[in-house]
């Protein structure tokens, strides 16, 4: 069982609807609301408070940070049964500002929670290699290092992070409640169209900061301004007195796809009617997915 949340939530006459929207970060203080900051999950709130006129909370993936983007964030919300969600996706896409978009919105099953049942979580880095990257129209969403890199030694970095780690080392200090010890299922640089790199990288979970490290130390590597092998020592020796660079900007970093079991995702099953149920023969009741 998940931990209690939306409080307040009439469970007979509300609904719960997914939402998958995308958003230009560069405006935002993360997704986390906050009190005076302007945040996506703000945002969002107000949006439907203004639709319905009554409060309703927004669940997140994920919890962005300053500066991040997202093309894939999963989020849900608990509605009267009038909303529909077509009907919620244009009047969210009529009342939300530009830089968030409804990609997406339809019926879930009333105990499917965004980041509770998340499986996996793929994140993008984009590292702007050329000069062009360093364009207004480029550079706010990616690191624009305009110089190239060794790309040996950057493939090499990443082939390293892939597997079961603790990432405590490219962590962000303050979170020993959380553990950190995550699994990388993929890390891998790809080409960024003419413009440098981009980073994919897939994992069951991710540590405050983690991936801005880990792209921070690689770029480093592949600078030549500390050896390959400082990555491998900082997963097993997490405790040791090497530290890793600085994190790369936030600007580079996209929130891409949040990966769920099938079956979290279906609305429920409609009641059968009692002409139905005397004439079909019932079929056998099926167990919950284990979480």
């Amino acid at each position: 069982m998940h931990p209690p949340y939306f409080p307040g939530v009439n469970a007979v006459k509300d609904k719960r609807l997914k939402l998958i929207l995308q958003y230009d970060g560069s405006a935002f203080h993360g997704w986390q609301i906050q009190r005076e900051e302007r945040t996506v999950q703000g945002e969002l709130e107000a949006a439907l408070e203004q639709l319905t006129s009554t409060h309703r909370s927004v669940i997140g993936s994920g919890r962005t940070d300053r500066g991040v983007h997202a093309t894939g964030q999963v989020a849900v919300a608990d509605l009267p049964d009038t909303w529909q969600p077509e009907k919620l996706e244009k009047a969210l896409s009529a009342v939300l500002p530009k830089d968030i978009w409804i990609e997406s919105v339809e019926s879930t099953s009333p105990d499917f929670h965004p980041r509770y049942d998340a499986v996996r979580r793929t994140y993008l880095y984009h590292l702007g290699l050329s000069g062009e990257s360093a364009s207004p129209f480029r550079r706010r969403w990616c690191w624009p290092l305009g110089k190239p890199l060794d790309e040996v030694l950057l493939a090499g970095a990443a082939e390293i992070v892939v597997g079961e780690h603790s990432f405590k080392s490219f962590a962000k200090s303050g979170q020993p409640e959380r553990g950190d010890r995550c699994t990388v299922f993929e890390c891998r640089w790809e080409p960024w169209e003419s413009l440098g790199k981009t980073l994919r990288i897939t994992a069951d979970r991710f540590l405050h900061h983690m991936v801005r490290y880990l792209v921070g130390t690689m770029v480093d590597v592949a600078r030549g301004k500390r050896p390959l092998e400082d990555l491998r020592r900082l997963l097993e020796e997490p405790h040791g007195e090497l530290r890793t660079s600085p994190p790369a900007p936030p600007t580079g970093l996209f929130l891409h796809h949040v990966t769920y079991p099938s079956k979290s995702w279906a609305p429920p099953a409609p009641r059968s009617t009692p002409e139905s149920s005397s004439s079909e023969k019932p079929s056998p009741s099926r167990k919950p997915d284990p979480k």
